[in-house]
């Protein structure tokens, strides 16, 4: 459990100070959100918290949760304190019975007493209810349907904002309501003749960041959207994968060439090193000699299954290394996909991107242990976008830049998007980012990172969006080893039990479009729809 009341505490005359300036400047004052309290219950105690009612007890659903194990009564738990006014609290709820058709479990916000708060509740017949309950008596604000079921988890957030009053399941808003009964106050969680498990309680601030942070360069932006925390990804690539530069119009890989299978490591060699467009499916896992094979242009490299890949060597796609190139080369290899692959034991790195490669889309793929790196991407390469992977114990998981001397290939290329991949107990690089600028890191899920997350160095610009921190001391920060500090903007991200990170200067936002999943259900997205086996 994390209560940050010190953080709360520091901020509040930074925050003035900061206003101050702001409207001095004639800029509109923008909140942003910050978390105010957070518990995973992995600690296997509830302390902070008090009951009333029920049997409450931190127990093992998959991962540790509060249970409220009885059925014959009503219970709360409640957390946080009075002074709370404007925010958003959330947690993941998995209603496991109901003593009755109109039986409910709830989140609260403005918590007065046992008797006195604001709830959203999910009914045992279908429906979801924004309610509040004074001094005992309930009164429905609004309600809709919903289909609701036992042993089902939901993602439930109410957001309190003034009057302003909005429930939300699973990402979207059900039902609103204005109100002035409750002006702050404590958050909470219960149950009405029901049980319920409960996990991920995650208290913010509310606040609207801008779609463009404040730059010394003109926004050329799209302003990101809100979606639904359910989307596996999509079947062609995004990001900076996605623009038109270099010309090339997105990454297509082998589309409109021939669909060849490969099972052993002499038939995908031969094929990957094929002039011209080629969809190449990989059969079972093949073991390549070290460490690592030339990937030509135009290639779609793709896993049959979930158990396909490569043991022993790993992927390049670039040029051989010279450093006399500092532009990139009309012949630079560009427009390759590699998906749906699993990788093991390599000999140097998994995948290395070098030399000015261009437009490449990694996605969905799960890699281990090896040698050295899971993906790195260096030498000018850029328009790259790794998503929807799972990284599972890796050392030096993503190196972006490889030396602080090399500025002359590096400044104003790495444009990189990382996205929705699960940083699985990895331990540093994910990514380390030298001179890269407008790198956008965002909607990941870090579990227990061992040495940092995120990295910013040698004056790179990286945006840290939307990212769910579980167990992370230091999520991202400036600087790393002997390479000076880079600029890191950090918005909206979700930091459960983890550090509070390091920003600062500006970054301007990439220049394509993308749709954000809701900081705090990046952890059910991702653990459900990154890795090989999940497209």
């Amino acid at each position: 459990m994390q209560l940050k009341h010190a953080r709360v505490r520091i901020l509040a005359p930074v925050a003035a100070a900061l206003a101050a300036v702001v409207i001095a400047l004639g800029y509109s004052a923008v909140a942003y959100a910050d978390t105010l309290f957070s518990d995973d219950f992995e600690d296997g105690n509830s302390s902070g918290w008090s009951g009333s009612g029920g049997s409450w007890s931190v127990a093992t659903d998959g991962s540790r949760v509060l249970r409220q194990g009885g059925t014959s009564s009503d219970a709360r738990y409640t957390a946080g304190t009075q002074s709370w006014t404007a925010y958003s609290v959330q947690a993941r709820v998995k209603p496991t019975a109901f003593n009755g058709s109109n039986r409910f479990v709830a989140v609260l916000a403005r918590v007065q007493s046992n008797t006195s708060y604001y709830y959203v509740a999910l009914r045992g017949n279908n429906t979801v209810e924004l309610k509040k309950l004074v001094n005992g008596s309930s009164t429905t604000l609004d309600s809709a349907s919903l289909t609701v079921s036992t042993n089902t988890w939901y993602t439930v957030r109410l957001e309190v904002s003034g009057t302003s009053l909005r429930g939300y399941v699973n990402g979207t808003l059900l039902t609103e309501a204005t109100d002035s009964q409750f002006s702050s106050g404590r958050i909470g969680v219960a149950t009405f003749y029901g049980a319920a498990n409960f996990d991920d309680v995650v208290v913010s601030t509310i606040g609207s960041p801008p779609t463009t942070p404040p730059t010394s360069t003109p926004p050329t932006s799209n302003p990101p959207t809100t979606g639904p925390p359910t989307n596996p990804g999509p079947n062609q690539a995004d990001g900076w994968a996605s623009v038109d530069a270099w010309g090339q119009n997105g990454t297509t890989g082998g589309t409109g060439g021939p669909t060849v299978t490969v099972d052993t490591a002499a038939e995908f060699l031969a094929e990957v090193a094929t002039t011209g467009p080629r969809i190449i499916q990989v059969q079972g896992l093949i073991d390549l000699p070290g460490p690592m094979h030339d990937v030509t242009s135009d290639k779609t490299i793709i896993g049959v299954g979930s158990n396909s890949g490569f043991t022993g060597g790993g992927l390049n796609v670039g040029l051989p290394i010279d450093d006399d190139i500092t532009a990139p080369p009309s012949n630079a290899v560009h427009n390759v996909i590699i998906r749906n692959l699993n990788f093991r034991g390599w000999d140097d790195d998994a995948i290395n991107v070098q030399m000015f490669s261009h437009h490449i889309w990694v996605d969905h793929n799960t890699w281990t242990t090896g040698a050295d790196g899971g993906v790195d991407v260096k030498r000018g390469s850029s328009y790259v976008t790794i998503s929807y992977n799972h990284a599972d114990g890796t050392d030096k998981n993503m190196l972006l830049g490889h030396d602080d001397d090399n500025s002359a290939q590096d400044v104003g290329r790495l444009k990189v998007s990382y996205h929705h991949n699960f940083f699985d107990n990895t331990n540093q690089r994910n990514p380390r980012v030298r001179f890269g600028d407008q790198v956008h890191v965002y909607n990941n899920y870090y579990l227990n990172t061992g040495n940092y997350g995120v990295a910013s160095t040698e004056n790179a610009g990286v945006i840290v969006e939307g990212n769910y921190f579980g167990g992370v001391d230091d999520p991202y920060h400036l600087g790393e080893g002997s390479s000076g500090d880079g600029r890191l903007v950090a918005r909206n991200n979700c930091l459960v039990n983890s550090g509070s990170g390091q920003t600062g200067g500006s970054v301007s936002n990439p220049t394509y479009s993308y749709t954000l999943t809701p900081q705090c259900d990046v952890k059910a997205n991702v653990t459900a729809n990154a890795g090989a086996g999940r497209i």
